[in-house]
């Protein structure tokens, strides 16, 4: 069996539990959200700036609606790994307002069908948990995982290895649904 080298170095930080990436220096918004958590990375994304596109993009923002906002998850399971999150930061179902149920999942759905175009996803995971205890890394801020998924995407590196390879740079993948939803 040829040997082959699958590399995806800005995982290490996040296996090592100590992620050191070089970073420009955060934009500072010109408003948050009420209600805001400012050392939340959500509340951070869905924030107003004076240079947006910017903002954005090192926030990893692909999307901004009236209710949600989307973001790249910065340690994605797959290619196109996105969060969906209310703008305010709330941590349990029944804080929602009608409004933002259903604009999150009117925006689930249509970054699902975004995905399936774009990087021909052939199926989802869409994941919430709930609290700390349920696996939730920001219990905070509810947050629903929308994870494309392909036949045959699982192998042999997450058993063996304990890493999963994505394929794509996060900076590739917002640039590529970013025009796409222009």
């Amino acid at each position: 069996m040829d040997e082959q080298r699958i590399w995806a170095p800005w995982r290490i930080g996040y296996m090592a539990g100590d992620d050191d990436r070089p970073t420009e220096p955060a934009p500072q918004p010109n408003a948050w959200q009420p209600g805001a958590d400012e050392g939340c990375f959500l509340c951070r994304a869905a924030a107003q700036y004076e240079q947006s596109d910017t903002a954005n993009k090192q926030n990893l923002v692909v999307a901004v609606g009236q209710q949600t906002c989307v973001v790249l998850n910065r340690y994605p399971y797959t290619n196109g790994h996105l969060l969906v999150a209310p703008l305010r930061h709330v941590a349990a179902l029944d804080e929602l307002s009608p409004e933002e149920h259903l604009e999150t999942m009117q925006t689930l759905a249509g970054f699902s069908e975004l995905l399936t175009g774009l990087i021909r996803a052939q199926g989802f995971n869409v994941g919430l948990n709930l609290g700390g205890v349920a696996g939730a890394g920001l219990p905070g801020h509810l947050h629903w995982h929308l994870v494309p998924r392909w036949e045959g995407d699982n192998n042999f590196m997450p058993t063996v290895a304990g890493a999963r390879c994505i394929g794509q740079s996060l900076e590739a993948v917002w640039d590529a649904i970013t025009e796409a939803i222009v």
